[in-house]
């Protein structure tokens, strides 16, 4: 549960920052949390996936980062396709 938290908290961040360096991209404050919690969450999903997920209960530190690289990235990723979407449509 611990690292689940951790995903998405760090997708916030990570889609808030992807926000910050994409303006074009951009959905506002609220947009960019909204997607970078899914993307984080959608993150930590595929690499439990691929076996690389820490195991469940661990507090170690390497499991932490894990979660938080995977959170931020995955929370990063998806707001550039949701964006570069939004952006699509709205030409």
């Amino acid at each position: 549960m611990l690292h689940l938290i951790i995903q998405l908290v760090s997708g916030a961040l990570g889609g808030n920052g992807a926000g910050a360096l994409m303006k074009k991209l951009s959905l506002g404050t609220i947009g960019n949390s909204i997607v970078g919690i899914l993307g984080g969450g959608l993150g930590g999903l595929l690499l439990g996936l691929l076996g690389m997920a820490p195991a469940a209960g661990s507090g170690d530190l390497g499991g932490i980062v894990s979660s938080v690289l995977s959170g931020g990235v995955g929370g990063g990723v998806l707001l550039g396709i949701v964006g570069a979407i939004k952006k699509a449509l709205g030409k």
